[in-house]
């Protein structure tokens, strides 16, 4: 039997404060637009035909140079920036209360990416290894989108992107062992999530990270990534594209370090 004073309490006083404000907020319109997106890519991940993972990967990387005893060590030691900026990052965070939603799991999922692309390329021709690389890729990717959604929209829309696309990713990144469509979807289908949030507002009271900034420099590094033989040759076969690849998609955390060092934290 409760005591007097619970029975004198409101019935919602017994809910947490977080349940209550998921709970009964009315969705913002940036939320519903949200949601709507959020289903579209998922019907999308579900329903498309199936792409056959053995019919896109290709285990051939135009510079195989061993140095220090290192196969493919461009490939492998650029991997390093990653494990950079995602040190630097989470250093960042311990001096701040007021990071948005995601920025931990982004800097957590780089330093994964590095250990993970790093296995992958000492020895590329064993598909498998390709699940670790990109097992890194979705918890870093999951953090940026929860990012993007709590700076543009509101801190409740980054929860829930982050958690949505981070099991969405990781699974993903399982069945690209056979399937690849999924793993197409988060990938290209979140990224252009990303590109509609770029173009809006960031909310009020939101750091201002320049998610245009983390764009571009994804865009760059796909480039890349589709250039390896072409810039090796123009290069003089000094650095390979597939290497800078690596080096551009790590510079992608730049625009949020700077961002969480922009401003003093305020309490």
């Amino acid at each position: 039997m409760l005591r007097a004073r619970d029975q004198a309490q409101p019935a919602n006083a017994l809910v947490p404060p977080v349940v209550r404000r998921l709970s009964y907020a009315p969705l913002q319109t940036g939320e519903k637009y949200l949601i709507g997106a959020l289903l579209v890519l998922t019907l999308t991940a579900l329903l498309a035909p199936t792409m056959p993972a053995a019919a896109w990967h290709i285990p051939h990387f135009v510079d195989s140079r061993t140095f220090l005893g290192v196969p493919n060590a461009g490939d492998v030691l650029s991997n390093l920036a990653f494990l950079a900026m995602g040190v630097w990052g989470s250093e960042r965070l311990r001096a701040r209360h007021d990071a948005p939603v995601g920025a931990n799991w982004f800097f957590v999922g780089l330093i994964l990416t590095c250990l993970g692309s790093g296995f992958y390329h000492l020895d590329p021709d064993v598909p498998q290894r390709l699940i670790a690389d990109r097992l890194g890729m979705a918890v870093a990717f999951a953090g940026f989108l929860g990012i993007a959604a709590s700076e543009r929209i509101s801190t409740r829309a980054g929860e829930a992107v982050l958690v949505l696309t981070m099991i969405a990713g990781l699974l993903a990144a399982w069945v690209a062992r056979e399937n690849l469509t999924p793993w197409v979807v988060v990938q290209f289908g979140g990224m252009a999530l990303a590109v509609g949030l770029a173009f809006t507002r960031p909310r009020p009271g939101a750091l201002g990270v320049p998610l245009g900034g983390v764009i571009v420099f994804y865009v760059l590094a796909k480039l890349l990534e589709l250039g390896d033989a072409t810039v090796f040759e123009a290069t003089g076969h000094m650095v390979s594209g597939h290497t800078l690849k690596h080096l551009a998609a790590a510079l992608a955390a730049w625009p949020v370090i700077r961002a969480l060092g922009s401003r003093p934290c305020t309490h």
